[in-house]
């Protein structure tokens, strides 16, 4: 399997429901290392699984709309306790869309929110899956 990836950050505070949560019920920030990896058996013509710049915009973009946003104010994400596993899901989905067709493979999103503690959401992407 060859994989290429791009890594971009995001600023953002949130609270969270539930007592599982501790001292993060209350609002607190976080800044958050998205990494997002194409992953596909096969090169394209190029010898390359996606251009890494246009991996680069797609992610960015893809991010935007959360840097430096309260994600509890956020009407998308009304209700939602907005994990880290949560929202490397929506930017998944976000990224899914943006591609368009143009990867087809296996995205997968790892979101750093600390230097010991990340998680992620990979599934596959494009018309053929």
């Amino acid at each position: 399997m060859f994989s290429a990836a791009v890594t971009e950050h995001f600023m953002a505070a949130h609270s969270f429901k539930g007592e599982a949560f501790g001292p993060a019920q209350g609002t607190h920030g976080a800044t958050f290392v998205v990494t997002a990896e194409f992953k596909s058996p096969t090169l394209t013509s190029d010898n390359i699984v996606i251009d890494i710049g246009t991996a680069h915009d797609i992610l960015k973009a893809a991010i935007a709309p959360l840097h430096f946003q309260n994600l509890d104010n956020l009407p998308q994400f009304a209700g939602c306790n907005t994990t880290t596993e949560f929202l490397a899901h929506h930017i998944h989905s976000e990224i899914a869309k943006q591609l368009d067709g143009s990867f087809q493979g296996i995205l997968c999103i790892r979101m750093d929110e600390s230097h010991i503690a990340w998680a992620a959401y990979e599934a596959p992407v494009g018309a053929k899956q």
